[in-house]
C-alpha cells in the first residue's frame, strides 16, 4: 500500500510540473501545430464573408484604365510587379500596367472610393489584354443578384465621422427626391437668376443644405463655385473681415451648368457647426466668366431649426 501511494504522488508531481511548463510556455508541444485553427477556437472564414474579386489583366506595353463611379481615396498593390496611379487631371480613373514583362505570379489590387466602396481585383499578366478600359458600377445601381456585392459599401471615412458614406448618399438622394420646401424666406434673385435655400436637415453630426437654382433668362448660367462661410455681421471700416470657410464634405447633383429657362437643385453635406450671435453664414454662388453672382445669408436661428432626418424613413 505504501508503494502505491509513492507511485501516485510521483504521478501527480509529474502532471503538475507538466501543467506548469505548459502555462509558462517553456515546454514544447508534443504535436507540432498545423496552423489551421489554434486549439480549435478560431472560426474559419466562410465564402459568404468574402468580397468576390474581379479579374483584371495587365501588360507591359499597354495601359489598362479602370473608371470608378466615385473619387479614388486609397489604392494598394499586392506586389512590385504592378504600377498604378490616378490618371492626370481626374479623381476617379485609375491607370494600371505591368512593371515588368511576363511576370508569372498572380497579384492583387484593392481600391477604396469616396462613396465608401471597396473593390478587389486579382491581377494577371497577359500579352494582349482583352479589356483595356473598364467601367465599374456602384452598389446602388449594380443590379446583380448576389448575396454580397462585389464592392461592399461599409467603409467609414474619417471626414464623415460615425456616418456611413452609403447613408449620407441615401439621405441626399431622399432629400432630392422628396423636394420639400422647408424654408421659404431665404434666397436671392438678380439678373433673372434665383438662388434659394429650400431646407436644412441634420443627421448624426452632419448638416444637409438643399439649394435650388432657377434660371429665368435665356442665357445659360455656368457655375464657377459655391462657398459656405461664416462672417461677421457688422464690420467697421478699415477692419479686416474674419471669414471661416465651411467646406462641403459631399455633394449630390452638383451641376456646373443651368440652361436658360431651367431649374436645378443641389444637395450639400457639411460638418455640424453653429453660428455665433454676431456672425452669419453666407452662401455665395459665382458665375463663371460672368457677373450674375448670387448671395444670401443664414442666421443661427434658421440653422438650429434644421429638420432631423429619421434614417428609417430614408427612401
Amino acid at each position: 500500500m505504501k508503494q502505491f501511494f509513492v507511485m501516485l504522488a510521483f504521478a501527480v508531481s509529474v502532471f503538475t510540473t507538466h501543467a506548469q511548463e505548459n502555462n509558462s510556455g517553456t515546454a514544447l508541444p508534443s504535436n507540432p501545430s498545423t496552423g489551421d485553427y489554434y486549439q480549435g477556437y478560431t472560426r474559419p472564414l466562410t465564402f459568404n464573408r468574402m468580397i468576390p474579386p474581379y479579374a483584371l489583366e495587365v501588360t507591359f506595353s499597354k495601359t489598362v484604365h479602370v473608371i470608378f463611379p466615385s473619387a479614388i481615396r486609397y489604392v494598394d498593390l499586392g506586389s512590385a510587379d504592378l504600377l498604378a496611379a490616378k490618371a492626370d487631371g481626374t479623381e476617379n480613373v485609375l491607370r494600371v500596367k505591368a512593371a515588368l514583362r511576363d511576370f508569372s505570379r498572380e497579384s492583387n489590387l484593392s481600391v477604396i472610393t469616396e462613396d465608401g466602396s471597396y473593390y478587389s481585383f486579382n491581377v494577371k499578366y497577359a500579352d494582349e489584354p482583352v479589356k483595356l478600359s473598364v467601367e465599374m458600377t456602384d452598389f446602388l445601381h449594380d443590379g446583380e443578384a448576389v448575396n454580397r456585392p462585389n464592392n461592399a459599401l461599409q467603409i467609414y471615412l474619417q471626414e464623415l465621422g460615425q456616418e456611413s458614406p452609403l447613408l449620407v448618399r441615401l439621405i441626399m438622394q431622399s432629400v432630392y427626391k422628396n423636394n420639400d420646401r422647408e424654408i421659404k424666406h431665404i434666397g436671392s434673385k438678380r439678373f433673372g437668376i434665383q438662388h434659394t435655400l429650400k431646407g436644412i436637415y441634420t443627421h448624426n453630426g452632419l448638416l444637409y443644405f438643399h439649394l435650388q437654382l432657377k434660371n429665368s433668362s435665356n442665357v445659360p448660367f455656368n457655375v464657377d463655385f459655391i462657398t459656405f462661410k461664416i462672417v461677421d455681421k457688422q464690420v467697421a471700416k478699415r477692419t479686416a473681415i474674419q471669414e471661416q470657410v465651411i467646406w462641403p464634405l459631399r455633394a449630390y447633383n452638383n451641376l456646373m451648368l443651368v440652361n436658360g429657362r431651367h431649374t436645378e437643385r443641389m444637395i450639400f453635406a457639411l460638418p455640424k457647426f453653429t453660428i455665433p450671435d454676431d456672425k452669419m453664414l453666407v452662401v455665395e454662388l459665382n458665375e463663371q466668366n460672368g457677373g450674375r453672382h448670387q448671395r444670401f445669408t443664414v442666421d443661427n436661428a434658421d440653422l438650429v431649426r434644421a429638420r432631423v432626418i429619421n434614417e428609417l424613413k430614408v427612401k
